[in-house]
């Protein structure tokens, strides 16, 4: 008899799983690539100027701090735009309004072609963090409407991994394009921000017929697994049981600040090595074209960790040490880089920091995604973000400072190793603090 009841039910179970599996598989084939570019577009016109940099610095004779200001500048405006961008995003829907981001970001970024000296450069690239405002926080947000909890770690990571990609890509495609330098009476540098800024616009146009704002207006998904979907979010919004709050009060919860403590030394990490990295790799003594290719081996490596480590996070179900570790990774060997004298054994040690910084990235937003209700996700996702990137500022700034008081922007990674050493140190309290609601 009991044999009886496993083969009548078992064909249900089955029934069920196969929807999972193929729901969660067509979600994903269309908006992960899709998400992923975009994101991959958004980076490098953020970073470029880290390779704009190898000439224009020289041409527009700007000295380490105002490149540090200029490189940063962007991450001011993007703090003081990001939460409002993210409650627009709710209002208007998230297809309208990431493809206003993405046009206007294109327009600024090909815009800075115009730069002519320090404030011009300011100017642009305060520009450019107000256009780019919210779209992070607002694909974080966008993908807990379409993937359950117990998805997202490999989500974020697939969607992620276009950061390390646009440095692989991006890096060697800088190099080369500073290599058309005087063609139609334009600097290399100039070329570099039309070339990279014109396809985001194009991107945005597609955004605005491609993207779907929810799962409820998915066409494309067969009415059964649409269902699946959707009830399957619900069920999930129902059991989570992170406290309902206005959002003012949401936005100065120890939850969003002790989150936004730990995203800021990822941040700082993160963006002081993409900003100096390629003028550290220049003074090895390549050339332009040859840093370019160099500076994508710390990522490429970075991309296949990060992937293997959201998986192993996803199926462990376990958050805070996935965060952890490889921030301490991140902090010891930036540490190491000053000790180091060898190229080769520098290039090891930032591929290590390059893995820990990326390995964190996938894991980190899982964090407050589990913490947050519904009801205050976007303004504290946005507000985690728009704090966090306040030390994209930070980070470089560091580096810059200490470079024009010591010569040596190596020096610096020791510095800004401190950034990930206090970030993961706030998220062994944030698993003393709220450890249950981490494990959902």
């Amino acid at each position: 008899m009991r044999n009886q009841v496993v083969a009548v039910s078992n064909p249900v179970l089955h029934r069920s799983d196969g929807i999972e599996r193929e729901t969660i598989r067509l979600v994903s084939m269309r908006l992960i690539p899709f998400l992923g570019i975009a994101y991959l577009l958004a980076y490098i016109n953020r970073v470029n100027i880290g390779f704009a940099a190898l000439e224009m610095n020289a041409d527009l004779q700007f000295s380490p701090l105002v490149y540090s200001w200029g490189a940063g500048i962007f991450f001011i405006a993007y703090f003081l735009f990001e939460v409002p961008s993210n409650i627009a995003l709710e209002k208007f829907g998230a297809r309208r309004w990431i493809a206003r981001i993405m046009v206007t970001w294109g327009l600024v970024s090909a815009a800075m072609v115009m730069v002519q000296g320090a404030t011009s450069f300011y100017a642009l690239r305060f520009l450019l963090g107000a256009a780019e405002a919210g779209f992070f926080p607002g694909i974080i947000l966008y993908l807990t409407y379409w993937f359950p909890a117990a998805y997202r770690g490999r989500i974020l990571a697939a969607f992620i991994v276009a950061v390390p990609i646009s440095t692989v890509i991006g890096a060697p495609l800088s190099g080369y394009i500073l290599t058309l330098d005087g063609l139609l009476g334009l600097r290399g540098w100039q070329w570099v921000f039309i070339v990279e800024g014109v396809p985001a616009v194009l991107m945005g146009i597609f955004t605005w017929f491609y993207m779907t704002d929810g799962p409820e207006n998915a066409s494309w998904l067969p009415p059964e697994q649409r269902n699946w979907l959707i009830d399957e979010c619900n069920r999930e919004k129902t059991a989570n049981t992170a406290p309902h709050m206005p959002l003012w009060q949401a936005l100065r919860s120890s939850k969003v600040l002790l989150s936004s403590l730990s995203y800021f030394g990822f941040v700082a990490a993160l963006y002081g090595m993409q900003f100096w990295l390629p003028q550290i790799i220049h003074q090895f003594g390549l050339s332009t074209v040859e840093t370019g290719f160099v500076t994508a081996i710390p990522y490429l490596f970075a991309a296949v960790a990060m992937v293997l480590w959201s998986r192993h996070s996803d199926r462990t179900r376990e958050r805070v040490w996935h965060t952890v570790i490889p921030f301490l990774a991140i902090a010891f060997s930036l540490a190491a880089c000053a000790y180091i004298t060898s190229p080769a054994w520098t290039m090891v040690a930032l591929t290590i920091a390059a893995c820990g910084v990326f390995c964190t990235f996938a894991v980190i937003w899982t964090l407050p995604m589990n913490l947050l209700a519904a009801s205050t996700a976007a303004g504290g996702i946005a507000m985690i973000n728009s704090f966090g990137n306040l030390a994209g500022f930070a980070g470089p700034y560091i580096i810059g400072f200490v470079k024009e008081s010591t010569g040596s922007a190596t020096n610096g990674l020791v510095a800004l190793s401190v950034c990930p050493l206090v970030g993961a140190l706030t998220v062994v309290f944030l698993g003393r603090r709220f450890g249950a609601e981490l494990r959902r």
